[in-house]
């Protein structure tokens, strides 16, 4: 007797032929277009997955009403970090007496007003002439001044002699704005960041009129260590502290796994309920590479803390700020 292979036959040998051992890895795949293939039907059958699960667990919760469990917090990095010793508690009298004694507390005692120098490395592009420029609009009282091949360590007692508050000076990579020097004067400390993601303002899309002379609010989000703390009280101490809340005006630093973006923003109040913002630019965001006691000093200067990335970057979890 003689079978007669039917259709479904066929199909079973040729599915039998491709079936992956259950160990099989789409790496393993020498073909890069066969590879891309199968990892991108794996993604897919994973989300097709994902989403029925989705729509199970909110049937399950219409159907319980009130008596459904409560929603499963989300992992994410920031609420699995780990715990920082250095974690600052405000009510906690050795940070009070540090914020009495520290470099910025004639600031906020109100002794001193903030007036900042803002300068570039030697022979800046025209894109970080400008960024220098649009700057000065954010930060209430900022002169811009070109460097002209003078060190920094001759600057400084200029600045110091005509009473600034704060040198800072940017520097560029390949006509870019990539590097951000602030000291505090006259007793430091002097902060060293990467700056990256620069956007002036006729880049930006939808963005509000030009900024006015008054000065604007500052928010500092999620400085929560003691270095985070210091860096804080650095950034506010570049504006006034009475803002003019008629212009509306926001400077806003937010610290996200040791990133600080800055973006500066104009509100109104539509109604009770209804805030509208416009984004006035420039943006940017800066990572902390180190922070010196003192003024500038590359050769001779004690460093507080400095960014060692091999050793401080190994855990994803673990942040410094």
């Amino acid at each position: 007797t003689y079978r007669v292979e039917t259709k479904e036959d066929v199909k079973m040998e040729k599915s039998e032929e491709t079936a992956f051992p259950p160990a099989f890895s789409a790496s393993e795949i020498k073909n890069k277009q066969r590879r891309h293939f199968m990892f991108m039907k794996y993604k897919q059958e994973k989300s097709k997955l994902k989403l029925m699960l989705k729509k199970k667990k909110k049937k399950e919760r219409a159907a319980l009403g009130d008596k459904a469990p409560p929603k499963e917090i989300p992992k994410t990095i920031e609420n699995q970090r780990v715990y920082d010793e250095t974690t600052v508690d405000p009510e906690d009298e050795e940070i009070a007496f540090d914020e009495a004694t520290d470099e910025f507390s004639a600031y906020f005692n109100g002794l001193t007003n903030p007036k900042v120098l803002i300068t570039t490395s030697d022979r800046p592009r025209g894109r970080t002439v400008r960024f220098c420029e649009q700057l000065a609009t954010v930060v209430p009282d900022a002169h811009v001044y070109y460097r002209r091949g003078l060190a920094l360590k001759k600057v400084i007692p200029q600045c110091v002699a005509r009473n600034f508050t704060y040198l800072m000076v940017i520097n560029e990579d390949r006509k870019v704005p990539n590097g951000l020097v602030l000291c505090h004067l006259p007793d430091g400390p002097t902060a060293h960041f990467k700056i990256s993601s620069v956007r002036l303002r006729k880049e930006m899309k939808r963005r509000g009129k030009d900024p006015t002379l008054h000065s604007p609010e500052v928010i500092l989000n999620n400085f929560t260590t003691r270095l985070g703390h210091s860096i804080g009280r650095m950034f506010a101490a570049l504006f006034p502290q009475d803002p003019q809340f008629v212009g509306r005006q926001v400077a806003t630093f937010h610290n996200q796994r040791d990133f600080v973006f800055f973006r500066f923003h104009r509100y109104i109040f539509k109604n009770e309920k209804k805030v509208g913002i416009q984004e006035l630019g420039p943006r940017f965001t800066l990572k902390l590479r180190s922070l010196q006691k003192g003024t500038f000093d590359s050769k001779f200067g004690e460093y507080e803390w400095v960014l060692k990335r091999h050793e401080m970057d190994a855990c994803r979890r673990k942040f410094q700020l």
